[in-house]
């Protein structure tokens, strides 16, 4: 059964929730106004009771983007996934549908999964031809303030978009403790990996501009030392790590969608990231995602 049910229509002309159900352990705020009041967008705030995901939690979200309307599903801090209690895993399911002309933004902060936790997240989104979707999703490291790098037992987050009920992307993230090497061995000195997912024609000069900047970030950091960009070198004279690596593809028919990887040794260093690239989606948001 499910936990939370948003459903968003065109009512008077504006972006409206006409639908808003919510049971333990999750719990939805609307606020009546973010940002300029002649946007016309619906913000969502999903938390937990507690401040986190308890081991065992099961959630599970139907989202409605009714034609032309614009929501945002956001959260107020990182997704805290607490330790396992034995071998129980958490998990969190969303389905949205988004209809014509319509556009849904899944901007969460990161999930930070503690020491042992065991978590599986996914989202499944059916649009249509003329739909727009963001999907921001992103972990940690963990708690490093007490030491817990990669200490999770257990991380798994699927994306799946379908277009007229046709797969469009599959995607799985898929971080487990191996007999041979840990998490924290296979990931080296990175401490934050990303996901962003824009798909749809209201968001081609977000498009246009992510893959243009992700180009040119990438061209200078690996450009041969010789070509005058400094590198920093180790004490062996090695060169290091790139602490930001980002790569972008297109994908679907024509080219609709756009994916973006992150690899970085910090997580503020991904937020000025994601704030740059998703600023131009101030005047459909009311406010650029991450300020």
């Amino acid at each position: 059964m499910e936990t939370g049910i948003v459903a968003v229509e065109k009512i008077g002309g504006r972006s409206t929730v006409t639908r808003c159900f919510s049971k333990y352990p999750l719990k939805f705020i609307i606020p009546r106004k973010v940002g300029s009041s002649t946007t016309d967008a619906v913000w969502i705030y999903s938390l937990t009771y507690g401040g986190g995901i308890v081991s065992g939690d099961s959630i599970s979200c139907g989202f409605t983007i009714g034609d032309d309307c614009t929501a945002v599903l956001t959260t107020q801090a990182s997704t805290k996934v607490y330790k396992a209690v034995g071998s129980k895993c958490s998990e969190q399911v969303l389905e949205a549908r988004i209809g014509s002309n319509a556009l849904l933004a899944v901007i969460p902060d990161p999930v930070t999964c503690f020491s042992t936790a065991r978590y599986c997240q996914k989202q499944v989104f059916r649009v249509l031809s003329d739909s727009c979707l963001v999907i921001v999703d992103w972990i940690t490291s963990g708690r490093h303030a007490i030491g817990e790098k990669w200490d999770f037992a257990l991380y798994k987050s699927s994306n799946h978009i379908f277009l007229d009920d046709q797969p469009l992307l599959l995607d799985t993230v898929l971080l487990e403790q191996g007999s041979v090497s840990s998490v924290a061995e296979r990931m080296k000195d990175y401490q934050v990996i990303a996901m962003l997912v824009l798909l749809g024609p209201r968001l081609k000069h977000v498009q246009n501009r992510v893959q243009e900047d992700v180009k040119r970030m990438m061209s200078e950091q690996l450009r041969a030392p010789s070509a005058g960009i400094k590198r920093h070198r180790s004490s062996d004279h090695r060169l290091t790590k790139p602490t930001f690596i980002a790569s972008c593809s297109p994908f679907g028919p024509k080219g609709i969608g756009v994916v973006v990887r992150i690899a970085a040794t910090t997580t503020e260093s991904v937020y000025i990231f994601l704030r740059h690239q998703l600023a131009g989606m101030e005047t459909l948001l009311g406010v650029p995602p991450y300020c």
